[in-house]
C-alpha cells in the first residue's frame, strides 16, 4: 500500500464557527483550505478515502482535527496533491500560500497548524502540486 504525504483541498462552501473537538471554535470564511497531513500507517493512503467518506457522511468518526471540518454540512473534498514516499507534511504545510488556522491539524509536531486558508481560485491546485514538488526536491539527498 502506497504511502507519503497529502494535502486536501476542502471547500467550504459559506462561512461557518467549526468546533475542532477540543481545540475549541474557529470562525472559518467560505473558500478552499488545505489540510496537509501524513499518511504511514497501516492502509497508508486508503486514509484519504477514510477522509472522503467523513465529508460525504458515510462516515461519523471525528478522529482528527480536519474530520470537524469534513463533517460540517454541505463541505467536500475538492482534490487531493498526494507525494507517495515522503515525509514532508510539516514542510509542504508551512509553505502553503494563505492564512494558517492556528492549533488544527498539527497536535503531534511543533507546527502551529496543518490547515491553511486558501482563499478562493482556479489555480490553488497547481499552487499545492507545485510546494510539493519543490518541497520533495529540496529534501532529497544531494
Amino acid at each position: 500500500m502506497a504511502s507519503g504525504t497529502y494535502t486536501l483541498l476542502i471547500d467550504l462552501p459559506e462561512a461557518a464557527t467549526i468546533t475542532f473537538g477540543a481545540a475549541g471554535e474557529r470562525d472559518l470564511d467560505e473558500g478552499i483550505y488545505a489540510y496537509t497531513g501524513s499518511a504511514f500507517g497501516p492502509g497508508g493512503f486508503s486514509r484519504i478515502d477514510r477522509h472522503r467518506r467523513v465529508a460525504t457522511g458515510d462516515n461519523d468518526a471525528r478522529h482528527w482535527h480536519v474530520d470537524y471540518l469534513l463533517g460540517h454540512p454541505g463541505t467536500r473534498v475538492a482534490a487531493v496533491v498526494r507525494s507517495v514516499d515522503a515525509d514532508i507534511e510539516c514542510a509542504v504545510s508551512r509553505r502553503l500560500a494563505g492564512e494558517p488556522i492556528p492549533g488544527i491539524g498539527a497536535s503531534d509536531c511543533d507546527c502551529d497548524s496543518h490547515l491553511v486558508s486558501c482563499g478562493q481560485g482556479s489555480g490553488i491546485v497547481g499552487d499545492v502540486r507545485r510546494v510539493h514538488a519543490a518541497v520533495r526536491e529540496s529534501s532529497r539527498p544531494r
